[in-house]
């Protein structure tokens, strides 16, 4: 028995469907909460190819949420880990692991080579580059978030709006999964729904769900969700950069102040920026941990100087002045 007969007699899909799902390649962006069930299910369905980028280390606080990994592969690299629990649940998918970050400077090639983007990280930052990148190789992605007892998945770029049309405007703080607590049922939904969103891209299923963001709130024991086909794209969006695109002449801004500004950079609080003079400077990088600041920065800066304001997201490898 073939087994992907079950799924291989719906309609839309058979023996045709099946062989394009095999020729597929799929990049997943995090493999945590939102990753561990999306890839497990994409892998089960039998898409051939998996290129699997997160920079994190298996720790014991994700394994309440992220059951694909086991208490002895604490420490390791999730990345691995992932691509060795999914070699044995099917062989037949090649699960290739990036033990590496996600930023600008990697994410056009990464992007490029693949049918569909699944963004499955919990960074701002990196879920506006996926974006970015999308949009201009015209690639479709499917973004998630999930936290306390909510989430949603929506389908992005390829010929939808994008992820900055959806949300124009961020929050001035963010809560995270350490803060604020998640349930690991709810992600594994969020996550489940992700891997249905880009089978159907994949198969060419109709009605497709690019255009299309649907919310779960386990809490009220609610679905919902919205179109946003004709969401306009903002009008003078801040490119985020990767540290080795500074160049000569930046002024770099350190928005952080919970710690000493990192090398090259000046330091200046966030409620400071509006009084900043970039002088001759012909761009000024905004720099923070997660992106945030530096995009809520950014937009206050923009709204009163007419330069170029790229944004900075900071990683461990940054911090630790690795290349």
């Amino acid at each position: 028995m073939n087994r992907y007969a079950r799924q291989m007699v719906l309609p839309g899909i058979g023996a045709a469907g099946q062989d394009r799902l095999a020729q597929a390649h799929v990049l997943v962006v995090g493999a945590g909460g939102l990753g561990c069930p999306a890839l497990q299910y994409l892998a089960a369905a039998g898409v051939g190819r998996i290129t699997l980028v997160d920079p994190d280390r298996v720790e014991e606080t994700n394994l309440h949420r992220q059951p694909l990994y086991r208490m002895d592969q604490v420490g390791r690299p999730k990345a691995q880990a992932a691509a060795a629990a999914l070699a044995v649940l099917n062989p037949d998918c090649q699960v290739m692991p990036r033990v590496e970050w996600l930023t600008p400077a990697n994410a056009g090639d990464l992007v490029q080579a693949a049918d569909v983007t699944l963004d499955c990280a919990d960074s701002f930052a990196v879920s506006l580059t996926l974006s970015d990148a999308c949009m201009a190789a015209g690639r479709p992605m499917i973004t998630a978030s999930a936290l306390g007892l909510s989430g949603y998945a929506a389908g992005c770029c390829g010929g939808a709006p994008s992820l900055r049309a959806i949300f124009p405007d961020l929050p001035a703080q963010a809560a995270s999964c350490a803060s604020a607590g998640v349930l690991g049922p709810v992600v594994g939904m969020i996550g489940a729904l992700q891997a249905q969103m880009a089978l159907a891209v994949l198969l060419g299923l109709d009605p497709r769900p690019l255009g299309r963001l649907i919310s779960w709130d386990a809490g009220g024991w609610r679905m919902g969700g919205f179109r946003f086909d004709t969401a306009p794209e903002p009008a003078n969006p801040l490119p985020f950069i990767a540290h080795a695109q500074i160049a000569p002449g930046d002024l770099l801004i350190d928005l952080r102040t919970e710690a000493a500004p990192i090398a090259g950079a000046r330091h200046l609080p966030p409620d400071r920026i509006a009084h900043l003079d970039p002088g001759p400077a012909p761009r000024v990088v905004l720099a923070c941990r997660t992106g945030l600041r530096a995009h809520n920065a950014g937009q206050v800066l923009q709204s009163r100087w007419p330069g170029r304001i790229a944004l900075l997201a900071l990683t461990d490898d940054d911090l630790k002045g690795r290349p």
